[in-house]
């Protein structure tokens, strides 16, 4: 790499030993900006136009002896030699003297009026081959106060490492990119920095949006998004007021692919559209279904939404062109895809069968667990919330499990499992319950194991606290009631289980998909860029993991979980879903538990086995979700242990690594701020300890949201399965002489009514096919090797392994589930459990780990 020559007859002659170098520039195509500028008819005059535009310099990774200052090469312009499909290609001319070295690092400025997307420069014409920068950041315009970029070679370092040359534009970049925490953002700057959720909430347009700010305070713990710097509401002083785009640092922004398929722009536009669509259908935002034939229609009719306009398309037909058929080129019809368990099985959701399998292989596996305690006992205040105990006795349950005998040897066995939103929620009820249209329960749900190695469910518990003058209120309802009985008691099971499936599809949106996968990585991102330099190892480790997550997040702050968003339109939480997910975050989350086996262990689905599979032996051996998360895991972890141990063969390595110490202290005590004295936080003195976070970043990133992600239309896009509010309380509950009735002549109509209303419910189904969906440039973990891990033979000999490994992994479950054994695989014409199957298709497929969470 260095730039040595000499001359055959061994005479003196500078210019003969100097290095011809080339440097081949590749500038992403956009939509009009720069390229778009330089690709118009005009061909004659693209070489002078760029030859003003990109101006590089070269930097060596040594000092000058003499003035113990960097050494640059005089700066040189750009000039177009090749036009491809998605990109275009520019060559610079350098001659480096004898004494020069190794070229480190490339310093770049755009004179050009438009920001350029720059992918990669490579370095032709040194003795050991080309020198290669990945690049992939859009550089601003000189002319509007863009300072100089830097970008290093891909060969990485740690600090204590980084060539002299490097140093002091290894500190600035990091600088730079931390900001100085003032001002509001502008879209093309590229600072990462802290703040609260001040965002939520919209006062100014009406008081009622007002909405708590989650993180830096006690009363609602939260971790920490990037920083805007808007102005402040009038209404509420501690809001920041709306605007009409949400600030990430410009590298963070989707593709141009990925954002043809979700942008901003596209959902907002989508589901405005939608509101104003369906408004103009539904008079009423609360009418509901009137028969399942009528939800049915979704899929076979669907909406006929308003005819077309003059102009060409409406919105919704341009922002969502696949869910919009055009019939006899005057009516636009919203359709649905039917999900793949619903054609395969219509009534696949009314089994009780399939509810029990979902806890284990559906959109929520990993809520479930063990019932290790007997009798069931609160723990809230029963001068608040009632009598403790619970109404799920053993005379409920032990007739039931006539196998295991007693309640005693059922647990003692480990046969007995639950879903536990009981003390969770019933804080919430009363505030709940204020809100028309949407209600509320404390729940338990009981399962025993079988024989067959599938659960059944046993009893739901509903439990409403004293309020309004009334004393606790709690019921218990069971499957098998019914056969003893009549019919009226298997409608009450069947609307027991619509309220725990809506508070099961709360807490998994709200909980174990926003906050556990994108709100609580966000600090790990934020801290990552600003304290680990680019060309840091660990920082080239995580990369891939971090993708697009802010942007995607912004946009959730925008239209999904902010004031009257989709949330709180069509959850049964409402206005204080984010509260819920602060109270949450502050009783339930802990980085140790974000581990899949640690998780697992917690909720008793595992013990530690040193001669097991992965050292876990799982309580129930056919548990989908964790059998095919265990392969990821472990896949990961050895991935990362191969890499970590390669640069840190010592603790002395990790401890003093001023950025990697740096960047673990303001994780805890920034990002996660308000959780930062809490003991569970892992020691960062050894490599195992780094083996052990990355791993879990890592896996939060792909497996965990792939496990609760991409499944989400499958099981949810027919809504009966999976509700999101229940807007009606329990007809046992202090009904009147009239609703008894009206329960007991048509209760299929009491369950239509508790379901969402229309629009709730095809506004969620919309949002799910679009989270459920992979576009065509996903990145799935192990499939591509980043270009830094190719320049180390070690790094890229561990990838190839990690790749295999991942090839291994879809051959083991396509096996697993081919086992008709398995019976939690797959129900009885429902799907097979493929969410973890690491790769994966374009669109709605229901299997593949991305490398990220990018949707």
């Amino acid at each position: 790499m260095k730039a040595v020559m000499g001359t055959s007859s061994g005479k003196t002659n500078t210019k003969s030993q100097n290095v011809n170098v080339k440097a081949v520039v590749t500038i992403g195509q956009s939509d009009g900006g720069f390229v778009g500028n330089l690709l118009k008819p005009a061909v004659d005059g693209i070489k002078e136009l760029v030859g003003k535009t990109l101006v590089l310099e070269l930097v060596s990774d040594d000092l000058d002896p003499t003035t113990n200052s960097e050494k640059k090469t005089p700066k040189n312009w750009v000039e177009n030699i090749e036009t491809k499909e998605d990109a275009v290609c520019y060559v610079a001319q350098f001659e480096l003297p004898l004494d020069f070295g190794n070229v480190g690092a490339v310093i770049i400025e755009n004179e050009q009026h438009e920001e350029v997307f720059l992918k990669s420069i490579v370095l032709h014409g040194f003795p050991d081959g080309p020198v290669h920068f990945t690049c992939n950041s859009w550089i601003q315009p000189k002319n509007e106060g863009a300072v100089k970029r830097v970008f290093f070679t891909d060969k990485s370092y740690l600090p204590s490492q980084t060539p002299r040359g490097l140093q002091r534009l290894r500190g600035e970049e990091l600088l730079l990119l931390r900001g100085n925490g003032e001002g509001e953002r502008k879209s093309s700057d590229r600072i990462y920095d802290y703040d609260v959720y001040n965002d939520l909430g919209d006062p100014d347009t009406n008081i009622n949006l007002k909405r708590p700010i989650l993180g830096g305070n006690k009363q609602y713990p939260y971790p920490r998004r990037c920083r805007t710097g808007r102005k402040h509401s009038d209404a509420d002083p501690l809001s920041e007021i709306k605007s009409s785009g949400f600030y990430v640092p410009r590298d963070e922004a989707f593709s141009k692919i990925k954002q043809s398929q979700f942008t901003t722009s596209t959902v907002s536009l989508g589901l405005n559209a939608i509101f104003e669509s369906l408004d103009t259908i539904l008079t009423d935002p609360n009418l509901g279904f009137v028969s399942f034939e009528d939800i049915d229609t979704l899929y076979k009719e669907g909406f006929h939404m308003p005819p077309l306009k003059a102009n060409g398309l409406t919105l919704l037909q341009r922002v969502i062109p696949k869910m919009i058929k055009v019939a006899n080129d005057s009516q636009n019809i919203l359709r649905f895809d039917a999900p793949e368990a619903f054609k395969r099985d219509r009534f696949f959701w009314f089994s009780d069968v399939e509810f029990a399998r979902e806890t284990l292989a559906g959109v929520h596996p990993n809520k479930i667990q063990l019932v290790k305690e007997w009798p069931l006992t609160s723990k809230l205040d029963p001068q608040i919330y009632g009598p403790q105990d619970s109404a799920i006795t053993r005379e409920v349950i032990e007739p039931q499990i006539i196998t295991y005998g007693t309640i005693e040897e059922a647990i003692k066995e480990k046969k007995l499992f639950m879903l536990d939103y009981h003390d969770l929620f019933l804080p919430y009820v009363r505030k709940v319950r204020e809100i028309e249209g949407t209600t509320l329960y404390g729940s338990r749900t009981l399962f025993s194991l079988t024989k067959q190695g599938t659960l059944k469910p046993l009893a739901i518990e509903l439990t409403r606290p004293p309020m309004n003058g009334k004393s606790q209120w709690k019921q218990v309802f069971t499957p098998d009631s019914h056969s003893s009985s009549h019919s009226t008691n298997l409608w009450l099971w069947r609307l027991a289980k619509a309220h725990v499936l809506a508070h099961d599809s709360g807490y998994h949106e709200l909980i174990s998909h926003w906050l556990r996968s994108h709100c609580a990585m966000e600090p790990f991102i934020i801290a990552t860029h600003r304290q680990l330099s680019c060309m840091h190892p660990i920082y080239r480790l995580l990369l891939p993991h971090l993708r697009y997550t802010m942007e995607i997040n912004s946009l959730a702050r925008e239209v999904l979980i902010s004031a009257n968003g989709v949330i709180e339109i069509s959850f049964f939480s409402n206005k204080y879903s984010m509260e819920l997910s602060s109270m949450t975050y502050d009783q339930l989350w802990r980085f140790d538990l974000q581990a899949l086996p640690n998780d697992l262990i917690e909720r008793g689905m595992a013990v530690a086995d040193s001669d097991a599979p992965h050292g876990l032996k799982l309580t129930i051996e056919d548990y989908p979700f964790a059998n095919d998360g265990l392969l990821i895991w472990n896949a990961i972890k050895e991935w990362v242990t191969e890499y970590v141990t390669h640069y840190y063969p010592n603790p002395i390595t990790i401890e003093s690594d001023q950025e990697l110490q740096a960047w673990w202290a303001e994780i805890r005590k920034v990002g996660h701020g308000d959780k930062s004295e809490e003991p569970w936080w892992p020691n960062l003195n050894t490599s195992k300890d780094l083996i052990d976070i990355i791993s879990t970043i890592a896996w939060v990133a792909s497996g965990h949201h792939a496990a609760v992600n991409f499944s989400q239309y499958a099981y949810g896009g027919y809504f009966p399965n999976r509700p999101t509010i229940a807007r009606n309380k329990m007809p046992t509950e202090d009904p009147s002489e009239e609703e008894w009735k009206k329960f007991l002549n048509k209760p299929e109509d009491t369950l239509l009514e508790c379901f969402p209303s229309q629009i709730q419910a095809t506004l969620v189904m919309v949002i799910l096919n679009l989270l459920s969906e992979h576009s065509p440039d996903e990145e799935y973990i192990g499939q591509y090797m980043e270009p830094s891990w190719v320049q180390n033979p070690t790094i890229k000999e561990a990838f190839e392994r990690f790749n295999t490994k991942l090839k291994e992994i879809e051959c083991i479950i396509d096996s697993r589930n081919a086992n008709s054994n398995l019976k939690n695989r797959h129900g009885a014409g429902v799907m097979p459990y493929e969410l973890l199957k690491p790769f994966s298709g374009p669109g709605v497929t229901g299997k593949g780990v991305p490398y990220s969470i990018s949707i």
